[in-house]
């Protein structure tokens, strides 16, 4: 009896030890050599430099020997540019493919294939609507509380209500229409009720084309009071449309932006509120979630818990807005004013 005693205790502890196993969250292991892409939505603009600067931080934090290779297409060609790239990265033995969607699910097909190849497929930024080929998606916010910042931000810039517009990027940009659906559906609490929404127009992430849509905006709604803009390239064309037009003290701008780059806006009233995170963070928790499960230190499964660096502790859960996607949330949003503004632009 002594002995039966004896053997289930003994069962019980390893059944312990191996729960607390299963549980502790798991670690890098530094130093081994795998190839992995940083595929930008493309090239040329300073939120996605900012990700390659944090992710090629954590390349070196985690002593890979080889630099993160920084691909991206043109602005013109980004939809088939992402996919290309995509494609010729599956023949090159990679380890990791890490892409900011621009492509909706236009993508799934080369990331399937790349995944079923054994490369692994993390999302940043913006995900695969549908989550085919991808292992998770590192969520720089959650997106449903985008749409609560936007919102709030509005009522703060119009009190007393008025028109507005949404300047956004691409129309297959997956996390531009899920900020846009949320914020759509924060407004309509009575809170917002004298908010409404009069256009929704797209820039396609550039300058030109986000200043020239900003001011066809202003043409064609003569009592429109604040444009609405959920685009770094988008924010800073629209406040410069506004300020070279002199169109300051009448249409007011806000969204998503850079505090270097909205600085100036802010403190002239043009831009008087905005929000964002930080792009190098961004691009430094993707690396770690990337470089851990194509090091077999990680799994893409929900529940799994991780270590990533200086960021701390992460998990991986259900993704809210997508049926079939895994995400990591990072967060936290910054709004900025007049009153932060200069001190993190410096």
């Amino acid at each position: 009896m002594k002995k039966f005693l004896t053997t289930t205790a003994a069962l019980a502890l390893v059944s312990v030890m191996a729960h607390a196993a299963y549980a502790a969250d798991a670690k890098a292991t530094p130093g081994k050599s795998i190839d992995m892409v940083l595929l930008p939505k493309f090239l040329g603009i300073a939120v996605f430099d900012q990700a390659h600067t944090g992710a090629a931080e954590a390349q070196k934090e985690l002593k890979n020997p080889k630099e993160v290779k920084f691909l991206g297409p043109t602005p013109e060609n980004s939809v088939a540019g992402q996919i290309e790239i995509v494609t010729n990265a599956t023949t090159q033995n990679v380890g990791a493919i890490m892409i900011s969607n621009n492509a909706g699910d236009q993508i799934a097909p080369a990331a399937k294939a790349a995944h079923d190849k054994g490369i692994k497929i993390v999302t940043w930024d913006s995900p695969i609507p549908t989550a085919e080929g991808e292992d998770v998606f590192v969520a720089q916010v959650d997106f449903n509380k985008t749409g609560q910042v936007m919102a709030d931000m509005a009522l703060n810039i119009l009190p007393d209500g008025g028109e507005f517009a949404i300047l956004s990027a691409s129309p297959d940009a997956a996390n531009q229409n899920a900020w846009i659906k949320a914020f759509e559906q924060v407004l309509k609490d009575p809170k917002y009720a004298k908010l409404k929404q009069v256009d929704l127009v797209y820039g396609n992430d550039q300058s030109e084309q986000s200043y020239n849509q900003a001011l066809a905006l202003v043409d064609k709604h003569p009592n429109l009071k604040l444009i609405m803009a959920p685009t770094t390239v988008g924010i800073a064309a629209a406040a410069k449309a506004m300020q070279d037009e002199k169109l300051c003290d009448k249409v007011k701008v806000s969204g998503l932006g850079l505090p270097a780059e909205m600085v100036s806006y802010t403190m002239n009233g043009c831009a008087p509120q905005f929000a964002l995170w930080s792009f190098v963070d961004l691009g430094y928790l993707t690396y770690y979630t990337a470089y851990m499960l194509a090091a077999g230190d990680l799994k893409a499964e929900e529940g799994a818990k991780f270590t990533a660096g200086r960021m701390g502790d992460y998990e991986i859960t259900k993704d809210p807005t997508r049926e079939k996607g895994l995400r990591v949330l990072m967060g936290p949003f910054t709004v900025y004013d007049k009153s932060n503004v200069e001190a993190a632009a410096k």
